[in-house]
């Protein structure tokens, strides 16, 4: 494998920070009975969570409160972003016992919201769209009171496949944009910034709650968010209105052979970005150093259920 720190993007230098991390950049360390009783469950149904396979620095906060972030179809992905710490390759067989065993262990957790992701599987004929399906179902049939969050891949645009996730109508529906247009081919070279947009749209369309999220301090520039916000607005509006949720974090480079950290992101820019989203007409921003997509998930369910002043 090749170091990426001095990878050229779009005739910009993109060089690795050097100095150490910011102070605001602060992890809690994983422990704690909420952690451990987690661990059992994650461990004794055999699951995967992008929590422990993309690295996730908040891990310790959050599983100290008892959520993880499920992922299915496995942990090799068919992919290969240049942020993922996910293994990309062939994945195994398709595990058809998996949707049981993770509605299991959603109704030991008994939480009020869970969020579910998966790998990419383009080599399968749906990309995976039958596995989330039983997923969606098992989940409720276990644990009815739980709403339900699914963080989906694109399906290569195969909207057939969609619509197999959709008609399960989960409480949230999302699909992370990841960056702006101009950094896709570095980025996510195997994805499509007007297909992700398109798959949003088709989402709300359907009047499903929707959500997205991107990093910042990989390459991009202020102007270039505030163009990705007014695109979520202006190419998913549908009569039921645009992306209901954006997160917004600062890119943390997992290894020395992903793409490096192009700046650190001041806390009061995170601000800005938030206020300025919100101005926009996006319902909720969540935008910080720290944030991620899963991250205070069923916080921002109940900021959207909020009436609309």
């Amino acid at each position: 494998m090749i170091s990426l720190s001095d990878m050229i993007i779009d005739g910009k230098d993109h060089e690795f920070v050097r100095k150490g991390k910011p102070k605001w950049l602060k992890m809690k360390l994983p422990g704690g009975d909420g952690y451990h009783d987690l661990r059992q469950i994650v461990d004794k149904h055999s699951l995967h969570t992008v929590c422990e396979s993309a690295k996730c620095p908040n891990m310790g906060e959050c599983w100290a409160r008892g959520t993880a972030t499920i992922m299915i179809l496995g942990d090799i992905c068919t992919r290969s972003c240049g942020f993922c710490h996910i293994q990309t390759g062939r994945p195994p067989l398709l595990d058809t016992d998996e949707p049981r065993r993770v509605g299991e262990a959603a109704g030991l957790m008994q939480l009020k919201h869970i969020v579910i992701t998966s790998v990419n599987r383009d080599e399968l004929d749906d990309g995976g769209a039958a596995i989330w399906a039983q997923t969606i179902r098992e989940i409720r049939k276990n644990s009815p009171q739980t709403s339900i969050e699914v963080l989906i891949p694109d399906f290569c645009g195969d909207w057939d496949a969609l619509n197999v996730v959709l008609a399960e109508r989960p409480e949230i529906l999302n699909h992370n944009m990841e960056t702006i247009s101009r950094l896709y081919s570095v980025v996510r070279p195997q994805a499509k910034y007007e297909r992700s947009l398109e798959l949003l749209r088709r989402s709300k369309e359907q009047g499903l709650n929707t959500k997205t999220g991107i990093m910042v301090g990989i390459g991009e520039e202020d102007a270039e968010v505030t163009q990705l916000m007014q695109d979520l607005i202006d190419y998913t509006q549908t009569d039921h209105g645009c992306c209901d949720i954006l997160t917004i974090g600062q890119y943390l480079q997992p290894t020395r052979n992903h793409l490096p950290v192009n700046r650190w992101v001041d806390p009061s820019q995170f601000v800005a970005f938030k206020q300025l989203g919100e101005a926009m007409g996006i319902r909720h921003v969540e935008s910080g150093p720290m944030v991620r997509s899963s991250y205070h998930a069923e916080d921002q369910v109940l900021q959207i259920e909020q009436p609309v002043a």
